[in-house]
This record gives C-alpha cells, sequence and structure tokens, in this order.
C-alpha cells in the first residue's frame, strides 16, 4: 500500500528509523508515533520508499 501523501510518508519513514533502532523512540511525535506503535517494518518500510513526486502535501479529507 502506497503513501497517500507526502505527510505520510515522511512520518512512515520517521517511525521505520525509530524502529530499526536509528532513532529515539521518545523523539516520534503524532502519527509517527502510532504508526511505530501499530505496524510492522514491512508495512512502513512499503510506505516510506513510496516516491513523493506526485504526492498531494496532505490527504484530501472525506467528506461525509
Amino acid at each position: 500500500m502506497p503513501a497517500k501523501s507526502k505527510k505520510q510518508q515522511m512520518a512512515a519513514g520517521a517511525a521505520l528509523s525509530a524502529k530499526r533502532g536509528k532513532r529515539s523512540k521518545a523523539s516520534l511525535r503524532g502519527a509517527s508515533r502510532s504508526m511505530a506503535k501499530s505496524m510492522t517494518q514491512s508495512e512502513l518500510k512499503e510506505l516510506a520508499e513510496t516516491k513523493r513526486r506526485r504526492l498531494p502535501a496532505r490527504a484530501a479529507k472525506k467528506r461525509k
């Protein structure tokens, strides 16, 4: 599953580096912290490897 926005891709990269031990888990904030807790290393790698070229800065909100 590729990332839907640049923010999601960057958060996944930060969470992945914490999972690998290259960054402290205490330094994570917001989405990256919850991603590190709830996702596996392979899931995070898949999100973080998404190319940023045509991604929006933020994902559009869903309307009810």
